[in-house]
């Protein structure tokens, strides 16, 4: 059996472009998320709150971020993509936030095959619409659990790359040492 986190490779021209393995497709009021131990994606949670994912949400396999997880990445691409689907993603933006407590960064990206986002090198140059409709996602969806998120503007892909690479470096150094140890 193939693990989505572990045995999928995150692609050769990391940290521009990588493979990003979906987790909630785009406008999903649900979440789901990768149960690390088996590789398969479960039930999470029914958003508390009326609203729905901005873009297919997923992580980039063999990473590990500082929340202990798969580092996170948001892929726009015109059509909702179904969980543990495998996209080819190009690096166009960062979006931290703080989570009860952490940081949390989001990698933005575009879906490297859908011919309606992939001239876009850098979310600036998206309307500006929905990079608000993004941030607003994140400030407003835990709300009505009574968590609160902060939530920072988006910055532009090379303060993406560093982020992309410690997660790589941290995931390395973990599967040295072995997880669930």
């Amino acid at each position: 059996m193939i693990h989505a986190w572990h045995d999928i490779t995150p692609g050769e021209n990391i940290p521009k472009e990588f493979n990003a393995v979906i987790e909630i497709p785009f406008g999903s009021s649900v979440k789901y998320e990768l149960d690390k131990s088996s590789g398969l994606i479960k039930l999470d949670r029914i958003l508390y709150s009326a609203v729905y994912y901005p873009a297919n949400y997923g992580f980039i396999p063999q990473t590990l971020a500082e929340d202990d997880d798969p580092l996170d990445v948001l892929v726009f691409c015109q059509e909702p993509v179904v969980p543990l689907t495998i996209i080819q993603a190009r690096t166009i933006g960062l979006m931290t936030m703080i989570d009860g407590g952490k940081k949390d960064h989001k990698i933005i990206a575009i879906a490297s095959k859908d011919p309606e986002f992939n001239s876009y090198n850098n979310a600036v140059e998206m309307p500006p619409h929905r990079l608000m409709m993004l941030r607003r996602f994140f400030q407003d969806y835990k709300l009505l659990e009574g968590k609160a998120v902060e939530v920072d503007e988006v910055q532009p892909p090379e303060d993406a790359y560093p982020v992309i690479e410690s997660a790589l470096a941290a995931y390395s150094q973990q599967r040295r040492k072995g997880f669930g140890k």
